[in-house]
């Protein structure tokens, strides 16, 4: 799954979009260790994706390195403004093309208001040979200028907490950022901190 919960970046960067032509775009990123939803992946990971939105409505892939293959993601959905409150809802799919991990598919629900911002994820996770399993993710996040902190968790099958908090900017037309997180161990077995460095580089296509 991808560092930056993909689904949740494009709503959030989409919603409220009422441009009459569409907008394609192309990224590429690097990250100093591949966390997502709180759970490590891989160290030293690359990225790339490409996005497509016109009027709201969005869909897109991302890739990355996770070490045995790639994770490959697909995703799609709707954001709009509802008076002071931006609203969204998607769907998204992560797939592997090696034995790292099994298929997850999810529903993606998004609602901001001023700083803060509420993100919801029911999903499937097939489990290779064992029996599937439902998740639901949950976010609550707060911004400014740049700087975040999130406390987010899994309930169902899936469960544990982690807190994260960190700084985005941009220097020289490249996106950096600098995150800690902090996980406790129902996520990930046994607690877990780390400090996380991304690059990045969007490019506008049309």
């Amino acid at each position: 799954m991808n560092t930056f919960s993909r689904t949740t970046l494009v709503a959030t960067l989409l919603i409220g979009s009422a441009a009459a032509q569409a907008d394609v775009s192309a990224n590429l990123g690097f990250a100093s260790e591949y966390y997502y939803r709180g759970i490590f992946q891989e160290s030293s990971s690359a990225s790339g994706g490409l996005d497509y939105e016109s009027n709201g409505f969005y869909f897109g892939t991302w890739a990355a390195d996770v070490g045995d293959g790639l994770e490959v993601d697909g995703y799609f959905g709707y954001g709009t403004d509802v008076g002071d409150v931006s609203l969204s809802v998607g769907f998204t799919g992560y797939y592997y093309t090696g034995d790292f991990d099994d298929t997850y598919q999810e529903i993606n629900l998004g609602a901001g208001f001023g700083l803060f911002s509420f993100d919801l994820a029911v999903g499937e996770y097939e489990n290779f040979d064992g029996p599937t399993q439902d998740y639901t993710y949950y976010s609550i996040s707060a911004e400014k200028n740049g700087f975040y902190g999130k406390y987010a968790g899994f309930s169902q099958d899936f469960e544990g907490e982690y807190v994260e908090l960190g700084y985005g900017t941009t220097i020289a037309e490249l996106d950096v950022g600098l995150s800690l997180i902090f996980s406790n161990s129902d996520l990930v077995g046994e607690s877990d901190e780390a400090v996380v460095f991304t690059i990045g580089k969007s490019f506008d296509i049309n």
